[in-house]
C-alpha cells in the first residue's frame, strides 16, 4: 500500500508541478523503501489554511514562480509541505539574500520579504539564538555560515564546533553554502575566508569576518556590516566546544582610514564606522594585536573564495547539504524528526525548490533529514540544502496581484520567529 500510494501521489505531484524532472518508478520505490516517506494522503484537520486539505492547487505567484502545498506521510506521522518553485530560465526572476541590514540582527521572514519587495521567501541559516552557558554575554542573532547579498560578502563561517543546529552530516562543514552565481545557476558550494592583516611588523592571518565566534588563537575583523551588537561573544567557546568559557586573553583595536585609532582589553559594542575595521584577537591573536600602537599603519584584506568554481556567488546562504548529484549524503539522520526548511536545485541549476514544513499541531512531528533529502529528490532537485528548522521554518508568498506576502505555513512556535536571513524570490526590476 505504501508503494502504491507513493507512486500515485508522486506522479500527480510531478504532473502538477510541470517543470519537475521526471524519474523512473524504480527510483521512487527505492527512495520510499530507504526512508519510509512519500507524497501521499489527504491533510488531516488543522492543515494550513493556505493549502487546505489534501494537495493544494498550484498558485501562480508571478512569472516563473509558483506555490503549492501537499501532505507527506512519514515515519512519525503525516507532514504538511509548502513549496515554492522558481524558474531562473525566466530572465525576470532572481534569488537574493534577505537580511535585516546587519549581520548581528534579526527580523521575520515576511517583514524582510516585504521590505525588499520579494514575491516569495523562505527562512535561511541557523544562528546564534541563545547564550545560557555564558552568563552576561548577549546572543548576537548572527548566522552560522557565510552570507553574500548582491555580490557583497557580509560574513564568513564560525568553526564547526561553534554552530547551532543539529549535528552536521559527515563530510559537511560550516563554510558550505547554497547560492546562485553570476551565471544565474544555483549550486551548492563552499566559501572559505582568505584574509590578512598587514602591519608595520609583518602580516597576520585573518581568522574571521563578522562572526559571532572566532577560532581559538585568531584575529577576526568586524566591519559596518556587523551592526551595533557587542563583539564579546566572538571570544567565547572553543573550536570544538560552543559552551566552553569565554577567553580571558583578549584584545581589540580599531582601525580607521588605515591607522590604529583605539585599543581595548575587551571586545566592545556599538556601530563600526563605514571606514573602520575593528580587529578582535583571542589568545595568541590578542598577543599579536597588543604589539600595535595607536597611529600605526594597518591594512586589512579579506574575501570569501568559492571552492572549485569560476563563477562568484551573487547570493549565498549557509546551512548544510543533504543531497548531491541526486544522491542523499551518507550518514543522514533517519531517527530525529522535526519541522524543517530546505532549498534545492535541478540538474542545470535553473529550477529551484523552496520548502518549509508546517508547524501546526497535526503535522509537528515533521520529517527526518533523510526524509527531507528523499522528498527534495522526488520533487526534482539534484542538489538540496537544509536550512534552519523548528520555530524558524517559515515560507511566504504573495497572492496573485497582492503587494505583500502571506505566511503559508504555521510556524511551530505559534508566530513568526525573527531570523538573521532568508532566501527571497524577486521578479522584474
Amino acid at each position: 500500500m505504501l508503494r502504491t500510494a507513493w507512486v500515485g501521489r508522486s506522479q500527480r505531484i510531478r504532473s502538477s508541478l510541470g517543470g519537475a524532472r521526471r524519474r523512473a518508478v524504480v527510483t521512487v520505490l527505492t527512495c520510499a523503501a530507504l526512508v519510509g516517506a512519500g507524497l501521499a494522503g489527504a491533510a488531516p484537520a488543522g492543515a494550513a489554511a493556505s493549502g487546505g486539505g489534501g494537495d493544494g492547487p498550484v498558485v501562480r505567484v508571478a512569472s516563473g514562480v509558483e506555490y503549492r502545498s501537499f501532505t507527506v506521510p512519514a515515519t512519525y506521522g503525516p507532514a504538511r509541505a509548502h513549496l515554492v518553485t522558481v524558474d531562473l530560465r525566466d530572465p525576470r526572476v532572481r534569488l537574493g539574500l534577505l537580511h535585516p541590514g546587519a549581520v548581528a540582527a534579526r527580523r521575520t521572514v515576511s517583514a524582510m520579504a516585504d521590505t525588499a519587495g520579494a514575491v516569495a521567501a523562505v527562512n535561511g541559516d541557523f544562528f546564534n539564538i541563545s547564550e545560557a552557558q555564558h552568563p552576561g554575554v548577549e546572543a548576537t542573532g548572527a548566522a552560522v555560515g557565510p552570507a553574500v547579498a548582491d555580490g557583497r560578502q557580509l560574513k564568513a563561517a564560525v568553526p564547526d564546533g561553534q554552530r547551532f543546529g543539529p549535528a552536521l552530516p559527515p563530510g559537511t562543514h560550516t563554510p558550505d553554502v547554497f547560492g546562485v552565481g553570476l551565471d544565474r545557476r544555483a549550486r551548492i558550494g563552499r566559501l572559505d575566508l582568505h584574509g590578512t592583516v598587514h602591519t608595520e611588523q609583518g602580516r597576520l592571518p585573518l581568522g574571521g569576518l563578522n562572526q559571532y565566534a572566532l577560532p581559538v588563537g585568531s584575529v577576526g575583523a568586524f566591519t559596518a556590516d556587523w551592526g551595533a551588537m557587542s563583539r564579546l561573544r566572538s571570544v567565547c567557546g572553543t573550536d570544538t566546544d560552543r559552551a566552553a568559557p569565554c577567553s580571558t586573553d583578549t584584545y581589540e583595536v580599531t582601525v580607521r582610514a588605515g591607522r590604529v585609532v583605539a585599543a581595548a582589553d575587551t571586545p566592545g559594542a556599538g556601530p563600526v564606522g563605514a571606514h573602520e575595521t575593528v580587529l578582535v584577537g583571542r589568545e595568541s591573536g590578542a598577543q599579536q594585536l597588543r604589539k600595535l600602537a595607536v597611529g600605526e599603519r594597518v591594512h586589512v584584506r579579506h574575501r570569501l573564495v568559492a571552492e572549485g568554481s569560476r563563477s562568484p556567488f551573487r547570493f549565498a546562504v549557509g546551512g548544510y547539504p543533504v543531497l548531491r548529484d541526486g544522491r542523499p549524503l551518507a550518514g543522514l539522520d533517519t531517527l530525529t524528526s522535526a519541522v524543517r526548511s530546505a532549498v534545492g536545485a535541478s540538474d542545470d541549476g535553473r529550477r529551484l525548490y523552496l520548502l518549509a514544513l508546517d508547524g501546526a499541531p497535526d503535522f509537528r512531528t515533521g520529517l527526518t533529514i533523510a526524509e527531507v533529502a528523499a522528498l527534495m529528490r522526488e520533487l526534482g532537485a539534484r542538489d538540496a540544502f537544509s536550512l534552519d528548522g523548528g520555530g524558524s521554518s517559515t515560507l511566504a508568498s504573495r497572492d496573485p496581484g497582492a503587494p505583500t506576502v502571506t505566511v503559508r505555513n504555521h510556524p511551530s512556535g505559534g508566530m513568526e520567529r525573527a531570523v538573521p536571513n532568508g532566501i527571497g524570490v524577486f521578479v522584474g526590476g
